[in-house]
Order: structure tokens, then sequence, then C-alpha cells
């Protein structure tokens, strides 16, 4: 496995594609939804959607989607620059960390209690409408991060201080869903009220993440409610659903991996020992189950197709920060090699998704790009930190 050759060709795909590109979802960008009466109807919508996201066939120049930067997919790609720059203090690292954190700072959605991010396209889910850079908690969250650690880098605090407001959109404007014991989740973005684990999880990630630099155990105080309100949730094989809704009932590789890094992180920082059990339990699960012996990642944990681009990625950050990346490392190489061998272009981007009889061979640029990107920069941070 030659992986610094393989993460070489994909940062020059990126860097060549200036980090813009489409997205597995942005089907409602087309003239056909925004300019005729198509658009106006929820069936219409969510079928258009599924149909450009499931074709193998590039369908967006034929409808007028244009590439474009996605605020997620930036932030997945400044965390990336932002651990090379740990690894090597090379000044094009630097200049790229702080001409991507001010592009993400440009592209924040206004009209909230704080600093928030949404996708940039409409976006149709079953359970919710989401128009154009509606914020989200995921979205959000992944940027703050980046910017905490463009921070930690550049010691630019207006980094920083757009954290500290980004965590003002997360309690103050996202709907809270209580249990009987007080203990609560985020909804997904200030326009619905579902119980979708991981996204909870990644708001009280923010502010565990916010509290080590600001001190105000307040944001601990929170995020514990949202982490035991999902650790309630937790299956008793270790397993979670993605959310509470009948049609939320699936469980899936990456969203596991979410949730595992985040349970994480908020032990890391409250010293908060809890969901030790829950933490061994869904780490044991997730390991026996979405991770075949040949290196294939299953997407679900009772199938392997699709075979998502998400769930390698998602592998190597969870272990890497729930600090078992050595003990794993065998897993993870071998996660890794197969993924290099079967999904990286000549090109030297990713593949979307492989099916049983065909693959997505489009160059998504958040969903694929910036996660592989993301993904093996933690792998050569703690390859380099083992040397």
């Amino acid at each position: 496995m030659n992986y610094r050759e393989s993460f070489q060709d994909l940062k020059a795909y990126c860097e060549k594609e200036n980090y813009k590109g489409w997205d597995p979802y942005d089907g409602l960008n087309s003239w056909v939804i925004q300019n005729t009466f198509l658009g106006k109807f929820r069936i219409f919508r969510l079928a258009w959607i599924q149909l450009f996201k499931r074709s193998p066939i590039n369908l967006r120049l034929l409808f007028g989607i244009k590439k474009d930067y996605n605020p997620k997919g930036l932030g997945l790609f400044l965390i990336g620059y932002c651990n090379l720059y740990q690894i090597e203090n090379n000044k094009d690292y630097l200049n790229k960390i702080n001409k991507l954190a001010q592009q993400i700072i440009a592209l924040k959605t206004e009209g909230y209690s704080g600093a928030c991010w949404g996708y940039n396209f409409d976006w149709q889910a079953r359970a919710f409408f989401q128009p154009k850079y509606t914020p989200t908690v995921v979205a959000t969250t992944f940027i703050s991060e980046a910017l905490l650690e463009a921070y930690n880098i550049t010691k630019n605090k207006q980094y920083l201080d757009t954290v500290i407001s980004a965590s003002k959109f997360v309690l103050n404007d996202l709907n809270k869903s209580y249990d009987s014991d007080g203990d609560y989740t985020f909804s997904y973005s200030p326009l619905d009220n579902t119980q979708v684990y991981n996204a909870g999880l990644l708001g009280a990630k923010l502010l565990s993440r916010l509290y080590t630099y600001t001190k105000e155990e307040s944001l601990l105080t929170h995020a514990k409610k949202v982490v035991s309100y999902v650790c309630k949730k937790q299956n008793s094989d270790g397993s979670w659903a993605y959310g509470t809704l009948p049609f939320h009932q699936w469980i899936d590789n990456f969203h596991t991996g979410y949730n595992l890094e985040c349970i994480s992180i908020y032990k890391q920082i409250s010293k908060d020992s809890s969901y030790d059990e829950n933490l061994k339990k869904g780490m044991d699960y997730y390991l026996k189950t979405f991770f075949t012996s040949d290196g294939i990642s299953k997407y679900y944990n009772n199938q392997t197709y699709p075979i998502d681009i998400h769930a390698p990625s998602q592998l190597i950050v969870t272990l890497s920060k729930f600090g078992n990346f050595n003990k794993n490392k065998q897993l993870i190489d071998k996660v890794l090699s197969w993924t290099i061998s079967n999904m990286q272009s000549n090109k030297g981007y990713f593949y979307y998704q492989k099916k049983k009889f065909m693959t997505s061979r489009i160059p998504y640029i958040r969903w694929a790009q910036a996660w592989m990107f993301y993904a093996f920069s933690f792998y050569l941070l703690e390859v380099n930190n083992d040397e």
C-alpha cells in the first residue's frame, strides 16, 4: 500500500479543482427545480435528489448544476491542512489554512444567534426540507472544529471568536427534545425537531471542545445532557439506530463512528467516566460488525453494499480520536489498502460508492474527496507521531 502516493494524487486533484465540486445531494440546484413548477412538489424534489444521487452517470452538466464550494467540505480540508502543518511547518500549508478559514467565514449564514453554516443546495429529506444554506448542527460543528485547529496554529482570534459565536447558534437556535430525566438532544437544524443521534452528539462535541478554550462549565453541562440522552438510546449490543423516527431505524457504519468519536471527546475533555461502558460496547460492536477480513467497509450492520467512501474515512478518524489507532493499525491498513485499490481513480479522486453490480465514479468534492483528504491527514499524523 503506497498511501503517501495515493494521498499526494488526491491532494493534487483537490488543489487543481480549488476545492469546488459536486455533491450527491445537489440535484435541486438544477434549473428544472429552480425555474419550473416541478420544484414546488415535495415528492418530486425527493425523487429528483435520489435520481442524481443514485445514478452512476453524472447528469449535472446536462441540467445546469455547477461545481461550487461546500462549507462543510471546506472545513474538512481545513482540518486536513492543519494536521499536515503539524507534521511539517510548511508555509504553503499555512497560507492554505488562512485562505480556507477566511473562505469559510465568508460563507456563514446570517440571521441566527451566532455563526453557523449549511450546504450550498436545497435539500429535501424524508423528515424535512432545508433551503440552501440553512444552518445545521453537523456543518457548524465540523467547521467550528476546523476553525479551532486553525486558531491553534495561527492564533488569529477571529477564528476562536467565530467558534464562540457558533456555540450560541447551537444552544439558542436548535430545537431540543427532552427525555423524562431532563436530558436532551439537539435538532438537525432550526427548522426541524428530529432526534438524530449523531447530530446531537456533534453539537455536544462542539461545546466540549470550546470548553478547553473558555472554561465555561455550562458548556460541559449541556454536552453531558446530550451524551446522556444518546447513551440511553444505545441498543444492548452496543449499536445505535440513526434516530428515533420509524424510517430512521437503520444501523450504519460511519454514523456509529461519529457517535463513538463524539462521546470519547466529551469524556477526554470532561474527565467524566460515566459512559465508559457505552464506549466499550459501542467500539466492540463497531469493529466487529462493519469491517470484513478483506478490508471492505460495510455500510449497514446487516449488508455490505453499497460500499460508501465515508465509512473507511471515518474509521481512521474515529480510531485516531478515540486513542486506539495503533492498537487497530492492522485493520486500518487493510481497510485503507482495499479502499485505495478499489475506490481511487487514476486521476487521484475517490469514488462515491461501489454497489454490487456498478460503481458511482462521480468525483463528489465534499462526500468523497474532502473526507478522504481529512482521513489521510489523521493517518499521516498518527504515523508521523509513531516514527
